[in-house]
């Protein structure tokens, strides 16, 4: 919603919806998460790999393919389907990953489990090692969505010198514009 204008006695007022005038606070308080808790998730995510994820957590079963193979297709079961239970696997990542692992395209609708399949391959054991590639992958986008990187010390020496530039202009255009003002009135020594 933009601007209001409205009109009394000939003076025209600017309205503004107060809902986006919100004070600017760090990405840590306005998503209730204190500094801490982030430090960890931080941590996990730079020591987070493929075989950070144990395999006992996960089911694998395997099915028949689809598509073309010709009659290997109808013979060989290859497709895999690997079932990871939230309540297994939310333990084992930071709380802040929780509600982005939640609402993931992979999470069945009647269970509570990620379901990933593959049958990119004609392989058996490539397609599970694809999915497990796929759930890695899942849970490190997740995790860079979610975590805040870290604010070098250059970056916020760079902000406080912008900050402060900006200040000054801001001043230094309003006493221009108090000296135009000024310069308009006339002095009442003024014949």
């Amino acid at each position: 919603m933009g601007p209001v204008l409205t009109q009394s006695r000939a003076i025209l007022t600017i309205i503004r919806p107060t809902s986006f005038l919100v004070p600017k606070r760090s990405f840590a308080h306005a998503n209730g998460k204190d500094e801490e808790e982030l430090k960890k998730a931080r941590e996990w995510l730079a020591n987070f790999s493929r075989n950070t994820i144990p395999r006992s957590i996960c089911t694998a079963s395997f099915s028949r393919s689809s598509g073309p193979g010709g009659q290997n297709v109808n013979k060989v079961n290859s497709k895999a389907t690997l079932k990871v239970p939230l309540i297994s696997l939310l333990p084992l990542v930071p709380p802040i990953i929780h509600e982005r692992l939640r609402s993931s395209r992979y999470l069945a609708d009647r269970s509570d489990s990620l379901v990933i399949q593959s049958d990119e391959d004609r392989k058996q054991s490539s397609n599970l090692e694809s999915c497990f590639s796929k759930l890695y992958k899942l849970i490190e986008a997740s995790a860079r969505e979610v975590i805040p990187g870290e604010t070098s010390q250059e970056q916020k020496d760079r902000v406080k010198t912008l900050k402060r530039a900006e200040g000054e202009g801001r001043l230094k255009m309003k006493k221009l514009q108090s000296l135009k003002k000024s310069s308009r009135r006339g002095s009442k020594y003024d014949d």
